[in-house]
């Protein structure tokens, strides 16, 4: 019984993949919109999470009427891109290609002529799985290290739905030889700046509040002299794309390491503040940024 439940999230992927290709899009973007809905009231756990984190990009109370709005649109937002996911074998790149405007690949092109390939930072923002696609129209492969998933075989299965992308992931959890390999390529590198996996970043202040958040994209760009760009992706009313891709961020080489990491984490925590606050309920983050906040919260409420 526990190994049947334990594989339980692969075979709903499996199924995931095996109908949802078949709908057209207007359908599987309306269903996605009311499974927000639906995941909302039914994972009360969740849709906490989604409040308290909207609460500080919002500056309002978590339980506001305008909070739980957006927080079911990014419950939403994640569903149309689990469909975006399963329905990636069936679209090729000339497909994908009329589906995105790039804003900003200048900076890209400017980045790659140093020859050390190009780190890109981003957020869990707007959609990744078919915006990444436009790398590899440009003959680009993507390196990016992810949470890895269980049971093993759902990992391997998300890669392979990735793979037509261009796309390379690598378990955050192991040797990460293979983003160091790609920069030598002179390929491209993605890492979340919005979510540090491995608790291993740093404590930053992030609209206005603590929170800690990974530092190895500045790291890595100071260690290999790499260009750091960051970019972010936001799905319009019709469900196309579009690409920010920004200037290179500035980086201090002094001879203080650490201050040269804070000062590259800060610009890219500007850049990605604005990118959210533009479009919070794009953001799909369901686990507490703010976890200490949220404890707070929760404190006082029951008091």
């Amino acid at each position: 019984m526990d190994n049947i439940f334990l594989q339980l999230p692969y075979y709903l992927y499996r199924a995931g993949g095996a109908v949802l290709p078949h709908l057209p899009p207007r359908l599987g973007y309306r269903l996605a919109e009311i499974g927000g809905d639906l995941l909302y009231a039914s994972a009360p756990a969740v849709g906490r999470r989604v409040c308290n984190n909207l609460s500080h990009i919002l500056n309002q109370e978590a339980t506001n009427r305008a909070v739980k709005s957006k927080a079911r649109q990014v419950l939403g937002n994640l569903l149309k891109n689990y469909y975006d996911l399963f329905r990636l074998p069936r679209l090729n790149l000339t497909a994908s290609a009329h589906l995105v405007n790039i804003d900003g690949w200048e900076h890209v092109e400017a980045g790659l002529t140093q020859g050390k390939g190009l780190i890109v930072a981003s957020a869990h923002l707007g959609n990744i799985e078919i915006v990444v696609r436009i790398f590899a129209m440009h003959n680009l492969p993507v390196t990016i290290p992810v949470e890895r998933l269980y049971p093993p075989r759902l990992f391997d299965y998300v890669c392979r739905l990735r793979a037509g992308s261009g796309l390379r992931l690598v378990p955050i959890d192991g040797p990460l030889l293979a983003l160091f390999r790609a920069l030598r390529r002179g390929q491209v590198v993605g890492l979340a700046a919005d979510r540090d996996i491995t608790a291993s970043g740093q404590i930053v202040d992030f609209f206005g509040a603590p929170a800690q958040l990974p530092d190895g994209h500045v790291r890595l760009a100071l260690r290999t002299g790499a260009p750091l760009v960051c970019a972010f992706s936001e799905r319009l009313p019709d469900n196309r794309f579009v690409a920010h891709i920004l200037p290179p961020i500035n980086l201090c080489r002094a001879k203080d390491t650490e201050a040269d990491v804070l000062d590259g984490m800060r610009q890219v925590i500007s850049a990605m503040e604005q990118a959210i606050a533009q479009r919070p309920d794009q953001w799909y983050v369901t686990n507490d940024v703010w976890p200490a906040a949220s404890k707070r919260e929760n404190k006082v409420r029951v008091r």
